[in-house]
């Protein structure tokens, strides 16, 4: 196809992206709402890949995820069952949900039904599992993780999604923005807008505080306990807002990059499926007691966030992110500004103060990032080989992506 307008059809997925409007409209089971849940399956993070290619963490995710169903009772019975094809793996991306590390979606499990005020599209995001390192989507699977699961399919999502409904709805891009202004970037970190949301909460929780009593103040409790619950309303509306930006003949933009235990990939807007990389390289700064060798990936579909300008693109920001994932603000400063180098523009909803208000860079711009030569950064939470959180730090997308992107793109477009 030769005479695309790719200036106008960058321009025209930026407008998309940016117009988005999420709203947290309710709190459902994922196998009543996420298109393909209502079987025996288990979704996991980044670009599909066979069972057998599954390994280390992200394998061992996928394996709780079966024994926390209860199809299988041991862990042998449930590597049988997806040997046999009994438990079918999927893609989160796939069926409209975002994964966090590991991402493990099992039907039972309620997500954040997240909803885009004009055109109805919707993304979906499972919950928080709580502060403690060991968690499913860190590739842990045992008594404590299945009792912190039960307390959110059982306690946590009920009550919020009773609460929600109370008050009609939570428009998050309002929440997000002020967020913003109060020193998060909305993916490593989400101190002002975890509390932000439990405020918009509050006279719903008062309302039914006489019908659901004790669950209420656990609610608040697990709400309010550390800074990272609104990751996953962040990674949801970054979800629907690339989402609409997809799809758009002849654009080089950037609408999702993802991790899995074997590769990191991106997608395109105006290309189809996924382009495949080696993994991303790191700079970490890891948890006392931990070091390099222990790194491992497992998967993780956050960098989401990146895509629509939050993350390492509004690093400039969030200051106290340099005592959590190392280096320095300068560092960080000097990072973020580069990136207005490699995007379609000027995020006219996010913005970053430390910049005079400038609109965080948005939009990534695969030609961009091969004429520059600067790779898209991203915030993220580092997993170790045991399974379990070990640190934090930000990654820089391999380059090899973008060159079979724009390959892709030439036999597709032309030059």
């Amino acid at each position: 196809m030769t005479g695309i307008d790719r200036a106008a059809a960058n321009a025209e997925a930026f407008r998309r992206m940016t117009a988005a409007e999420p709203v947290l409209v309710d709190i459902l089971p994922a196998r009543d709402v996420v298109p393909g849940m209502d079987r025996r399956i288990v979704l996991t993070s980044g670009a599909p890949l066979p069972w057998e290619d599954y390994e280390g963490g992200q394998r061992e995710g996928l394996i709780g995820g079966a024994l926390y169903e209860g199809w299988a009772g041991t862990r042998e019975e449930a590597i049988a069952l997806f040997d046999s094809g009994g438990i079918a793996v999927g893609a989160c991306q796939d069926h409209a949900c975002v994964g966090s590390l590991a991402g493990i979606y099992t039907p039972s499990m309620p997500v954040f039904v997240v909803e885009d005020r004009a055109t109805g599209r919707r993304a979906y995001c499972n919950m928080y599992e709580g502060k403690s390192r060991k968690r499913l989507n860190y590739g842990t699977y045992d008594e404590t993780v299945h009792r912190q699961l039960k307390m959110v399919e059982t306690i946590l999502a009920p009550t919020l999604a009773e609460t929600v409904r109370d008050i009609g709805g939570v428009p998050l891009k309002p929440l997000m923005i002020r967020a913003l202004n109060m020193g998060d970037e909305l993916h490593s970190r989400n101190t002002a807008a975890s509390l932000m949301f439990a405020r918009e909460l509050t006279p719903g929780f008062l309302r039914l505080f006489s019908k659901l009593g004790s669950h209420v103040e656990k609610t608040v409790e697990l709400l309010t306990e550390d800074h990272y619950f609104f990751l996953r309303l962040s990674m949801a509306a970054a979800k629907v807002s690339a989402d609409l930006a997809h799809g758009v003949e002849g654009a080089s933009i950037v609408t999702a990059m993802a991790f899995s235990c074997r590769e990191f990939s991106i997608r395109v807007s105006g290309l189809d499926g996924w382009i495949r990389g080696p993994h991303a390289s790191v700079e970490a700064k890891l948890f006392d007691g931990h070091d390099a060798s222990e790194i491992t990936w497992m998967g993780g579909e956050s960098p989401i966030t990146e895509t629509i300008g939050l993350g390492g693109f509004a690093q400039g920001g969030a200051p106290t992110l340099q005592a959590y994932q190392g280096g320095s603000y300068a560092a960080m400063m000097a990072r973020n500004e580069t990136l207005y180098d490699i995007v379609e523009g000027e995020n006219p909803d996010y913005k970053i103060a430390a910049f005079g208000y400038r609109g965080t860079p948005t939009g990534i711009d695969l030609f961009k990032v091969l004429k520059t030569g600067i790779l898209p950064v991203m915030d993220i939470g580092i997993a170790g080989k045991g399974g379990g959180q070990i640190g934090a730090g930000v990654v820089s997308a391999p380059m090899d992506c973008f060159r079979q992107a724009a390959e892709l793109y030439a036999a597709r477009y032309g030059d």
